[in-house]
């Protein structure tokens, strides 16, 4: 050793020998073979720690250069990064006059750069197979600067991950190529919550010397974009090696353009991803002579030296180097036993753990049962515990300290022992452990202890239990995503009814969990411990596991709402009600609401999933109904299961959005279909792409199979107005079928499999034989949406799509607004249906029966006819945005619906059928007199309804009327209601009878906005035009407010007979009511003013436009005071404090923003912190505010309500309404009841907690 180095060492010796634990740090030094095993043994026979540190350092003192390097290097490797720092002064440099060459050595370099990428280190018995190391260093060199895929494939257990390590130990491979380091993760089997704790512990691992410390991601989507952005920026020419991958879909989460190495059993796992890609087999076992070599390192023997039992051992391990690890381990312990050893292999007939067994290894679980007969009697029962561990799942150290009751230190001293005889894995990540068992090993286990594993599940919660008392685990301890992942299945496990119960039934655990994992993995276990929860009722565990399906897409997503807010939204007998109820009178300090006519209200959704980005396009059931695929314009293609939403499969799966998915008869297959102009079949349970057909010239809109199982045909049809058929074993399509003249939108075979029906922009659909491709017969849909002074050819009918009976016999086509039902044979039209007047159908389907039909409409709803008796049996509300598709079940008992608002709803039928929720238009009008609630609401859009909202009960309801209700207003003596029509006519109601009082023909367009005077005696009134009408209906009396050159927006009362109004012109307008003279004329924006609002005092108004400001004006000089600048969209409303200081703005980005008016200074901007992927604050426009009576609060409507905090600017609560787009909010005057309605028609009538 160097004098430089020597003296280094002496003179921090103190130091390492107070601190330093011997174990690990020469575990590290005897795989760089610089300490010998007699040289270890020497240190562990001393009595105490610092006892051995010092005499490890005297071994040191008597050797070289490299073993200051490796101790230096260990001690980083074990996170002695500050013991390293004082050692560093004193590494010795490489000398190149030693006769050997410095870039084939293990430099320094190569070590720290391995070492802090977490690259295992070489096992103690290591024996090199240079042809496959070489192999592998070319295919990387291959790589380039590109980004792409190395797979290292090969059977379990074959020295994948070992080779792999090797090869990366080399200076000019790692800084000629990868100068950025090199990022090791063991990824192994994983589900998504494994997954993104991988990812969030490299994400941690790479940030670690970031000035900010980031949150860890909360989702997969979120840690690839960290990662990316990390590897881009931090890391750029760095290498990531992803060890023992099983799942093609676990790679779309590194896929980001960055050069990665992987280790598989699956050469096919790349087939799903993008990029340059090089492939090395290894070989399943190694041969005679390596497995000979192995064994003689375990013995310390030179192979000559070795028994003849050596030989047929290494025959009986039929070369596996997992098999022969296990075996040497043991004969090293006892060197004397081959023959014994021997005689276990032949001679034992262990029963095999799994006859379907995937691993092909006849000796392993022999040599399992071997090696766990040679543990202490201790070892044994420590080594049963892990019996009840989850497949396929590292566990950190701490999860057993707690099993254990242990220190970090002892237990990971017992887990080493394990490790050492191969009858346990450790992944080490930086300075944490994380240990898992093979596949097999825990089936032997399992099998072995299988009368025990009860009361080891109930050991594992009452020790959790025990450690954890009355608290949660948080994300910042090693344990806590395994027990989010897994307490509950340990439970379940011991049959601990009363513990899961209370666990899965308690809104702090769903809270957390879904905060960290999402709603899919609760709602599997709701569905897979169901027995257990169930034993007294399934009524609570239907409860929760209701309220998680339809909230979970609002719960696994920031900003995270309050879970007791939502709970609070469900029915009164609910257990999830009573306990957030139970939760919000606890919690004084926090605003919460009571939604007191919920009532009437029901769910009639059965699951609500967000699997998609952007807009939905498309989904269908499995045959089978366990799965759905759905497909939409993030490009993806999305497989989950139907029971609870948890993604089986992500595939971005083509180029541009994807337009079509389809299950084959037999769910084998999912056939997609795309805007890219490509059709791709994959596998549906493995994500792989089996074949790619690019013969269609435009964008294909629809995919379907045939109905037949084992007869893999496909229909497919294009804006290239071709229909082709597909035989999936031939590469080509095997007809196309000619005769649209333009773009062909929609396909379906027909049950029998004898015909294909086509939909065509050009107002046909067509009929073709399938076996001989012909057409057989054209319906012009055109000729039924022609008037009669029409010509055939002016008509444009775009013929969305088709759905046939069961029978085969009739076909049931949409276009525009109608249904029409065809009698296959005849061509005739049998029945048609207008669906609606306002709104365009975008899909139908037909349900097993023939009777039932659902259609998907443009403005949010599905409704589902009899077809028979022409009658609508139910209106499905739910969805934000159009719905673009909806399928039902093989066996008609569920129907999908998805749509733009990204999400998938699952719907039963019989209990939608059952259902007729009242709709309401948005436009209402509130009174609150004497803690009473009125609500005048349009009913259906033909009826007026006086609706007492205490008590949620409906007091007055009108006939239909001729023409379709616009607006609606109260008198403030509850006398008197009046309501305008699509046709002009205003009439006025008494509401002691529901008597119309008196009606006029006010307008040739439909009215916007009407209103009562203080007297109850004049109507205000405007429509789509410029004038405004000041109509005394008592004395028919009526004066005309003309002066605005465009349409009026709306207006307000003033004092003294005066009138506010604004226009689209850019104009407000202070009229006299009586005279109906213009008095003020203010020339306020170059755009439409939206709103105003008038101060408390009647000094000033406010205005806002779609020019993106608001201002406050002087009613007294005419002028503006203040020009509010700084809203990134339309500002939509405004409102003033009631204490004249404040003016509120909303716009159309979400964002409000609070103002002092006498300065026109910006106080608060009020956003929430975080959203998710884009998404405006406040779920949209604001289209209302209203201040509290103290000027503290402030509610806002949107998307959904939000109440803000007016001197900090953060939001206090929000309410999740069923629907969105809320126009105004109605709010009484102590603040403490809120009434809107949302644009599903659901009334929300709040009082505050």
């Amino acid at each position: 050793m160097d004098a430089k180095s020597r003296t280094c060492l002496i003179r921090h010796r103190q130091a390492l020998e107070k601190d330093i634990k011997t174990s690990y740090i020469m575990d590290c030094m005897v795989s760089d073979q610089v300490l010998t095993l007699q040289e270890e043994e020497k240190v562990k026979q001393q009595n105490t720690q610092k006892e051995r540190a010092a005499m490890l350092i005297d071994t040191l003192l008597k050797k070289d250069n490299n073993a200051y390097r490796s101790f230096y290097n260990a001690l980083l490797h074990e996170g002695y990064r500050d013991l390293a720092a004082l050692l560093q002064d004193g590494i010795p440099v490489f000398s190149s006059g030693n006769g050997k060459n410095s870039m084939d050595e293990m430099t320094s370099y190569v070590k720290t750069t391995l070492c802090e990428g977490g690259v295992p280190q070489r096992p103690v018995v290591f024996v090199t197979r240079p042809k496959l190391v070489d192999a592998i260093k070319q295919k990387l060199c291959s790589l380039g600067s590109d980004p792409g895929w190395v797979t290292v494939y090969g059977m379990a257990g074959c020295g994948k991950t070992v080779l792999t390590a090797e090869a990366l130990r080399d200076h000019q491979l790692l800084e000629g190529y990868f100068p950025g380091g090199v990022h090791w993760i063991s990824v192994g089997k994983q589900d998504k919550a494994g997954l993104l704790i991988k990812l969030q512990n490299l994400c941690s691992r790479l940030e670690h010397d970031s000035t900010l410390s980031q949150r860890p991601p909360l989702n997969i989507e979120e840690a690839k974009d960290r990662l990316r952005l990390l590897m881009l920026r931090k890391y750029p020419r760095s290498l990531l090696v992803l060890d023992d991958i099983w799942d093609s879909w676990v790679l779309k989460a590194f896929d980001n353009q960055c050069q990665v190495l992987i280790t598989s059993r699956d050469r096919s796992v790349t087939d799903a991803v993008s990029g340059n890609k090089y492939e090395i087999h290894v070989e399943s076992g190694l041969t005679h002579e390596k497995g000979l070599e192995v064994l003689a390192l375990f013995v310390n023997m030179k192979i000559s030296e070795l028994p003849e039992q050596a030989n047929c051992i290494i025959r009986e391990c039929k070369g596996s180097p997992l098999v022969i690890s296990l075996i040497g381990a043991l004969l090293r312990d006892f060197p004397s036993r081959w023959e014994y050893y021997l005689k276990q292999l032949q001679n034992k007939q262990f029963k095999r753990i799994r006859k379907s067994s995937s691993y092909d290894y006849e000796a392993l679980d022999e040599a399992m049962s071997i090696s766990v007969e040679q543990l202490s009697n201790d070892l044994k029962d420590y080594y049963k515990d892990l019996s009840i561990l989850p497949k396929d799942v590292k566990v950190p150290t701490k999860v057993l300290c707690i099993l254990w009751d242990m220190e970090t230190e002892e237990v990971e001293d017992i887990l080493q022992e394990f490790v050492n005889k191969s009858l346990l894995f450790c992944d080490r990540n930086g300075n944490s452990f994380h240990y898992y068992l093979h596949d097999l090993q825990l089936d032997f286990l399992t099998e072995k202890n299988r009368n025990q594993l009860q009361e080891l599940h109930k050991n594992i919660v009452n020790q959790y239990k025990r450690y954890y008392k009355l608290h949660v685990p948080v994300l910042s301890q090693e344990d806590c995503m395994y027990w989010y992942n897994f307490l509950a299945y340990h439970m379940a496990g011991a049959n601990m009814q009363k513990e899961l119960r209370d666990l899965m039934f308690s809104l702090d655990w769903i809270k957390a969990k879904t905060e960290l994992v999402g709603p899919a993995h609760l709602i599997h276990e709701y569905v897979e411990y169901s027995s257990v929860l169930d034993q007294k009722d399934s009524i609570i565990r239907e409860n929760f596991q209701e309220f998680l399906s339809l909230n979970g897409h609002l719960l696994g997503r920031q900003p995270f709402p309050d879970i007791t807010q939502l709970g609070l939204c469900q029915p009164e007998t609910s257990e999830v009600y009573q306990q957030a109820k139970l939760r919000a009178q606890r919690e004084t300090g926090t605003f919460y609401l009571e939604w007191i006519n919920k009532k009437s209200l029901k769910n009639l959704s059965r699951l609500v999933v967000r699997p998609h980005r952007d807009a939905v396009y498309h989904a269908c059931f499995s045959r089978d109904r366990q799965r759905i695929a759905s497909c939409g314009a993030d490009k993806t293609l999305q497989v989950f299961k139907a029971e609870s939403g948890e993604r089986l499969l992500e595939i971005s799966a083509h180029d541009d959005e994807i337009l079509c998915c389809t299950f084959s008869a037999d769910d084998k297959y999912v056939a997609t279909c795309s805007a890219d102009k490509k059709v791709k079949i994959w596998n549906s349970r493995t994500g792989k792409c089996l074949y790619v057909y690019e013969e269609h010239t435009e964008q294909v809109n629809c995919c379907q199979f045939n109905n037949r199982r084992g007869q893999y045909l496909l229909a497919t049809c294009s804006d290239d107005t071709f229909i082709k058929l597909w035989n999936l074993k031939d590469r080509y399509c095997r007809n196309t079928m000619f005769g649209h003249v333009n773009a062909v939108s929609h396909c379906r075979f027909s049950p029998n499999d004898d015909y294909i029906a086509s939909c065509s922009t050009d107002g046909t659909v067509k009929l073709w034989d399938v076996h001989s491709a012909n057409e057989l017969k054209t319906i012009e849909i055109k000729e039924f949406f022609r008037n009669a002074d029409e010509q055939q050819d002016d008509v444009e009918v775009l013929v969305k799509c088709c759905s046939w009976s069961r029978s085969s016999d009739t076909i049931l086509v949409v276009a525009k607004n109608k249904l029409l039902l065809f009698d296959v044979t005849t061509c005739n039209l049998l029945t048609q249906v207008i669906i609606s007047h306002h709104s365009t159908i975008q899909y139908c389907d037909f349900c097993a029966g023939d009777e039932l039909v659902a259609v998907a409409l443009s403005h949010c709803s599905v409704e589902l006819w009899n077809i028979k008796s022409l009658s609508k049996v139910a209106d499905c509300r739910g969805h934000m945005s159009w719905v673009h598709c909806v399928t039902f079940s093989s066996d008609g008992s569920l129907f999908l619906t998805s749509s733009e608002d990204q999400t998938i709803r699952i719907w039963e039928t019989n209990k939608v059928c059952k259902s007729s929720d009242a709709v309401l238009k948005s436009e209402l009008d509130v009174v609150f007199h004497n803690g009473e609630v009125m609500i005048l609401a349009i009913y259906n859009q033909k009826h007026i309804q006086l609706i007492n909202g205490n008590t949620d009960s409906i007091i007055i309801q009108t006939e239909p009327q001729e023409s379709l209700i616009c607006c609606c207003c109260l008198s403030e003596d509850l006398k008197f209601a009046a309501f305008g029509q699509e046709n002009g006519v205003i009439k006025v109601l008494q509401l002691l009878d529901g008597k119309v009082l008196t009606s006029r023909e006010a307008y040739r367009t439909s009215v916007q906005h009407c209103r009562f005077t203080t007297d109850c005696q004049t109507l205000i009134s405007s429509a789509h035009d410029a004038v405004i009408q000041v109509w005394n209906w008592q004395l028919n009396e009526c004066v005309f407010l003309r002066g605005h050159k465009e349409a009026i927006k709306d207006f307000a009362f003033l004092e003294n007979s005066k009138l506010l109004s604004w226009s689209f012109d850019g104009t407000v307008k202070v009229w006299n009511i009586t005279t109906g003279i213009t008095e003020k004329d203010f020339a306020c924006h170059r755009g439409a003013v939206l709103s105003c609002a008038v101060s408390p005092d009647g000094s000033r108004f406010s205005s806002t436009s779609a020019d993106k400001t608001a201002k406050i004006w002087s009613f007294e000089s005419s002028s503006v005071l203040h020009e509010l600048k700084g809203h990134e969209a339309c500002v939509r409303c405004s409102a003033f404090s009631p204490s004249n200081k404040l003016l509120a703005t909303g716009d159309d980005k979400g964002d409000i923003r609070i103002w002092d008016i006498l300065t026109g200074e910006l106080l608060h901007f009020c956003s929430s912190v975080t959203v998710d992927e884009g998404e405006p604050t406040h779920g949209g426009w604001v289209t209302d505010l209203s201040f509290s009576p103290d000027s503290k609060m402030l509610v806002s409507s949107g998307g959904y309500l939000k109440w803000w905090d007016v001197t900090t600017g953060e939001s206090l609560q929000t309410f999740y309404t069923n629907g969105t787009n809320l126009k105004s909010i109605h709010v009484s005057p102590n603040f403490e009841v809120y009434v809107t309605v949302d644009n599903l028609g659901i009334l929300y009538v709040l009082r505050k907690l």
